[in-house]
């Protein structure tokens, strides 16, 4: 049992070491796993004949998933050692590999329709020497300043610098990225929270001017109804005054009548 371990253990091992192609490695890491799990459900048949089968299957799964995360091949692109290809493939953004294996070396991602790079995508490469960028359409917004930083950071001796070129805007179209003056790419920034506080503010004044008209409203309805109470209380006013006074002329007429009768 042990013995089989350390012929797979030395069959991996120069595997990766001599760069195989990473299908052959996988095959191998296949038929290693699975003669291990064989030779253990060999030895615990004996003891545990129900248990064992379903061992073997969690083994497998198990150990399958942690060698896929770690040495897969990214979609869309071939891989040859530590070599990671994805160039002529059409690919966006949006379409990229968000992870690259941690070992690539070199990393081809030119004649591509990329615009913008994902943010960190390069950085955990520690082991990365060369990549091509060249033949992408760059935007040179706010999405090119991650390419631009990590172009900075490069040797001075970086020979990818010259082809990595802005296609738009039309006013920086031909510019060299890593030159470009960060202050020359944030006008161009257009962010959406930027436009919702616009909106928001716009709204916010229709909101007030429509309370400020609302509240005219109301003040003038309550002026005129003031003066339409203070018509109406005039009014009645004198209707009362004319009704006293002519009762105090009937009053003086009945005992004149009377004494001329």
């Amino acid at each position: 049992m042990y013995s089989v371990v350390y012929y797979c253990v030395d069959f991996l091992t120069w595997m990766t070491l001599s760069e195989a192609d990473d299908s052959i490695v996988r095959m191998g890491n296949i038929l290693c796993r699975y003669t291990i799990i064989t030779k253990l459900t060999v030895r615990m048949r004996g003891f545990l004949p129900c248990v064992t089968p379903l061992l073997g299957l969690l083994l497998l799964l198990l150990t399958q998933g942690r060698v896929q995360g770690s040495s897969s091949c990214p979609l869309y692109c071939s891989c040859h050692g530590a070599r990671v290809d994805c160039s002529s493939r059409a690919l966006t953004t949006s379409s990229l590999p968000s992870r690259l294996p941690p070992a690539t070396t070199e990393l081809h991602l030119h004649n591509n329709q990329l615009t913008t790079l994902p943010n960190s995508l390069l950085d955990f490469l520690s082991s990365l020497r060369s990549v091509s960028l060249h033949g992408n359409p760059w935007a040179c917004d706010c999405g090119v300043l991650y390419l631009r930083a990590w172009l900075l950071r490069q040797p001075a001796n970086y020979t990818s610098h010259s082809n990595i070129t802005c296609s738009s805007p039309p006013r920086l179209r031909g510019r060299l990225v890593v030159y470009l003056v960060e202050e020359e790419v944030l006008e161009s920034c257009h962010y959406w929270y930027c436009d919702l506080a616009m909106a928001s503010q716009v709204c916010l004044f229709v909101f007030v001017a429509v309370q400020a008209g609302l509240l005219a409203a109301v003040v003038v309805f309550l002026r005129r109804f003031e003066s339409l109470s203070r018509e109406a209380r005039r009014t009645t006013e004198e209707s009362l005054l004319g009704e006293g006074l002519m009762s105090n002329e009937y009053s003086e007429y009945e005992p004149m009548k009377d004494s001329i009768i």
